[in-house]
């Protein structure tokens, strides 16, 4: 079962484990909301079916946070949250590359890649492009294994995005099997490590952390623990 971070009657936060998928799709493979939505139902004793609103989603290989709506009021504000960029999703990421710049912004064009059925960055003008924007700052970086911590703070949520404009820019995360390279079996280094929004009835902000697995994440273990100290959870 995933990990519960908070739960009330309108807002379920939980941690996506990586090589999940955050919506069901055509592989019929076993989803987070489907896992969900069978958590609510047995340990409420729910007859019939179990609503749960998807608000934002994580990409397969991706862990980390996840917010669900348990009611249709607060799927729609928080669904309005997310379009006026009041949500705030911040992610943890070891990338190839330590000498990368202290911080930086990237804004690029995304569209389909028709031949791999992925993402790519295209040229201005594209057809069926959408304008892509992230931050980063570097937290750490580790001449030793050539590599670079970062915080990342999207203002667009688009599919595949921090994956392919980091690799776009000659610093795919470590363990991308599609953007970049890795070893079968260890999870990709990107995670959805804190996420802010305004809860959808008390009005109330509210922060969630969750700490980032892998082992590439293991040599950056001071800075993650200082990273999640300046974010404390919500009460639960």
């Amino acid at each position: 079962m995933c990990n519960v971070v908070y739960e009330d009657n309108h807002l379920l936060i939980v941690e996506k484990p990586p090589n999940l998928l955050t919506q069901g799709d055509a592989t019929g493979d076993e989803c987070l909301v489907d896992k969900m939505k069978r958590y609510v139902k047995e340990k409420y004793g729910k007859p019939g079916a179990v609503y749960l609103g998807l608000v934002h989603r994580l990409d397969r290989p991706v862990g980390g946070l996840v917010a669900l709506a348990r009611t249709g009021k607060a799927a729609a504000r928080l669904s309005q949250q997310l379009r006026a960029h009041e949500m705030r999703r911040e992610y943890l990421a070891v990338v190839h590359g330590a000498q990368i710049e202290e911080e930086g912004t990237l804004t690029d064009r995304l569209a389909r890649d028709a031949q791999t059925g992925g993402v790519a960055c295209v040229p201005e003008g594209a057809p069926d492009a959408q304008t892509a924007v992230l931050h980063w700052r570097r937290l750490a970086a580790d001449g030793q294994t050539g590599t670079a911590l970062l915080h990342i703070r999207l203002e667009t949520g688009r599919k595949h995005q921090i994956r392919v404009q980091l690799a776009h820019c000659g610093h795919p995360i470590v363990q991308d099997m599609r953007y970049g390279q890795g070893v079968a079996g260890e999870p990709i280094a990107l995670w959805g490590a804190a996420l802010t929004l305004t809860h959808p009835t008390r009005g109330e902000r509210m922060t969630f952390v969750s700490r980032p697995r892998g082992r590439a994440f293991e040599r950056y273990a001071d800075e993650i623990d200082a990273f999640l100290a300046e974010r404390p959870n919500a009460d639960a």
